[in-house]
């Protein structure tokens, strides 16, 4: 089976996800063989920089994949995922090692259309800004954002440990 990751950068399992699965720079692309990773690759996004809606499902499904995980993707990008027979999973962080682990354990499974789908606005509780996700500091300032929550929610999982 073969699992593509959207990823910030070319590090291959030790990537962070990309918040939004068309909007990343490049993909790992993980063969696994009885729930182990065999070989990893990454591809560039060749729409990188050009977003082009309905570009990047052919693209994927082009490299051999049946299995996509990002940190979130629009309801078009969802349909054509199905239509492909390509199972999508939503909700990926931390590292592309992380996110294939958390799909293989069972964890990471199901797609919901990112909140953002209709337009891409900002995280919830932030100002809408110029460009926002259109180039490099948009695209950054997304990353930051989803780092920031992953942040909370570590920091709420030391503070309940601590009380433990």
């Amino acid at each position: 089976m073969r699992i593509a990751v959207s990823a910030g950068d070319s590090r291959g399992l030790e990537s962070v996800v990309s918040p939004h699965f068309g909007r990343c720079p490049c993909y790992v692309l993980a063969d696994v063989e009885g729930g182990q990773v065999k070989e990893v690759r990454v591809v560039e996004n060749p729409y990188y920089g050009r977003h082009v809606p309905g570009q990047v499902p052919a693209f994927i499904h082009s490299q051999g994949v049946e299995v996509m995980l990002t940190g979130g993707m629009g309801r078009r990008a969802i349909a054509l995922f199905e239509e492909y027979g390509i199972e999508a999973a939503t909700g990926a962080q931390g590292t592309v090692r992380r996110a294939v682990e958390s799909y293989l354990g069972g964890q990471l499974r199901g797609v919901t259309p990112c909140r953002e789908s209709q337009g891409h606005a900002p995280p919830e509780g932030r100002p809408a800004l110029a460009g926002y996700e259109q180039d490099e500091i948009g695209r950054l300032q997304e990353e930051m954002a989803m780092l920031q929550r992953q942040m909370a929610q570590i920091l709420d999982r030391l503070d309940r440990l601590g009380e433990s």
